[in-house]
């Protein structure tokens, strides 16, 4: 009971805000409750604030105590939803897909998968040394394992 009020509360408040979405939820034995969300464009405190208003402002303290926590997910969580990976184009991405790891740069995003295009530098057809050659992989969503934003410095 209490939790189906808390996602209706929640559920209710994300569609207000469209650019918003739900990456996980949980409700521990306390009553201590746990949003995170992402967004669109990232989420600013201001995100939180407003829907953990939405969620607390509607529960009555006094009939079930609880805490809440609403976070947004963290620069190097990993990204869960097809939708995230739109927000990330451009930026650099550690792939996991069929036990095998890619870095590359996050070029393009379809609804089947991504696109990973990366840089190595390889022994040269021909006489010695090496050169460098760009490499492109398209990596459908159903495929990854695993997939983060490598943050440089």
């Amino acid at each position: 009971m209490f939790k189906e009020k808390v996602e209706e509360l929640l559920n209710r408040a994300l569609a207000k805000r469209e650019d918003l979405f739900l990456l996980e939820m949980t409700i521990g034995g306390d009553h201590g409750i746990k949003v995170i969300l992402d967004g669109d464009k990232g989420v600013s405190l201001n995100d939180c604030m407003e829907i953990s208003r939405a969620i607390e402002h509607n529960l009555d303290r006094e009939e079930e105590d609880f805490s809440l926590e609403v976070t947004s997910a963290g620069a190097t969580a990993p990204l869960v939803l097809p939708r995230q990976y739109k927000k990330n184009v451009g930026r650099s991405l550690e792939v996991v897909a069929q036990g095998e790891t890619i870095e590359g740069k996050l070029t393009q995003v379809t609804d089947q998968g991504i696109t990973l295009e990366w840089k190595v530098r390889e022994p040269k057809p021909v006489g010695k040394g090496k050169h460098t050659v760009e490499k492109k992989q398209e990596v459908a969503f159903s495929a990854i394992e695993k997939a983060k934003v490598v943050l440089k410095f």
